[in-house]
């Protein structure tokens, strides 16, 4: 059974930098695509991006594009949301998942969850 685990959420300033690390346990994350998701108040969860199995492929949402990036440590068996030039509509909970069946990274489909962690950004 896998278990993933978000942490560094936190309070930033618009146009600061966050990064968010989504731990593994259980299973590694090279068996696992990985992506990260964000939640807002009366909003709907959305994909932001995420890193295939291999490390060799990633999406990101035009949203984030050229601000986010993912990245990830084998050996630590985590995943990295870098988050720069934040902006205040980036204020969510944001959640990693993993797939072990593969698909297209642009696919939102995933069928493991963490928890999540805030990020709010002030203005």
């Amino acid at each position: 059974q896998v278990h993933l685990v978000e942490s560094g959420g936190g309070l930033v300033q618009a146009g600061g930098s966050r990064r968010l690390s989504c731990a593994f346990s259980g299973r590694t994350i090279d068996d696992y695509d990985v992506g990260w998701f964000r939640q807002a108040p009366g909003n709907e969860r959305a994909y932001i991006g995420g890193i295939s199995w291999s490390g060799d492929n990633t999406y990101s949402a035009d949203s984030v594009k050229g601000r986010f990036t993912i990245s990830r440590d084998i050996a630590l068996n985590t995943v990295y949301l870098q988050m720069d030039s934040l902006r205040p509509e980036d204020t969510a909970v944001y959640y990693c998942a993993g797939r072990v069946y593969k698909r297209p990274m642009e696919d939102p489909y995933y069928d493991n969850w963490g928890r999540g962690t805030q990020v709010t950004v002030s203005s």
